[in-house]
């Protein structure tokens, strides 16, 4: 069979290379994608010849019907409602569906409380949506940031994919239906987020999970502005206590 594997993350990229080296009893060729507007990709993988552009959304049937499965990592760009509805496509999600779907789910688990953790499943034509093959549920301890929960969630996608990836690629797996529609966020949701008013009455519990969740080195997300106007970011440092 052929597999079109479509991923914008480089640790992912990296660590599903070292799955693949080591199932090399897997009768199925591999073609690796990343979105057309991901620079950085290009820089780094654009003249090794494994890793090639594409824009699924000017893709004409031809290139769908090369391949038998698609799968998203961690892809930046949504897959075309055609191409969903028409081709088996797997998405591996960094949440716990139906729990915060869309944007960032570790953020909101942080500030939410709704459980976070790891979900492969088919896709269909809404966002993070679609019967669910297989989850983790992670737990949030109260000195990570987003980083450090994101971190072990790629992880734990990794440990996934690698024990059930000749389940995905022989169809043996029992899909199964969402319990509920869940809650979903958007980018609009993320940015608000980010916007602090500090003279918004809170508890320090608050405070800190705000900040933490929204603490991702070495991206600037919360912020708020000063007197004369300049905008201020603020992120957190949290340390557990050696004992």
């Amino acid at each position: 069979m052929r597999v079109c594997i479509i991923t914008d993350n480089s640790y992912i990229y990296d660590n599903f290379i070292r799955i693949l080296n080591h199932k090399s009893h897997i009768d199925a060729e591999f073609d690796f994608y990343y979105t057309s507007w991901n620079k950085a990709f290009k820089e780094k993988y654009g003249e090794n010849g494994l890793m090639k552009p594409v824009l699924l959304k000017n893709q004409d049937q031809s290139f769908f019907d090369s391949y038998d499965l698609f799968i998203s990592l961690h892809c930046k760009q949504l897959f075309p409602e055609y191409m969903v509805k028409n081709y088996t496509c797997i998405n591996v999600h960094p949440g716990y569906n139906p729990y915060n779907r869309g944007w960032f789910p570790q953020v909101f688990s942080i500030i939410n409380k709704k459980p976070i953790g790891v979900t492969i499943h088919l896709m269909d034509a809404e966002l993070d949506h679609g019967d669910i093959l297989y989850q983790k549920k992670l737990e949030i301890y109260p000195y990570e940031t987003s980083k450090d929960v994101y971190n072990r969630i790629l992880e734990t996608e990794m440990e996934l994919m690698d024990e059930h990836l000749e389940e995905i690629l022989n169809s043996t797996y029992t899909p199964v239906k969402m319990d509920s529609e869940g809650n979903i966020n958007y980018k609009k949701d993320f940015d608000e987020l980010c916007k602090l008013d500090l003279d918004e009455k809170a508890t320090y519990r608050d405070v800190i999970d705000r900040l933490r969740a929204l603490t991702f080195s070495p991206y600037e997300n919360a912020y708020f502005y000063d007197e004369e106007g300049n905008k201020i970011y603020v992120g957190i440092t949290l340390k557990k206590e050696e004992k």
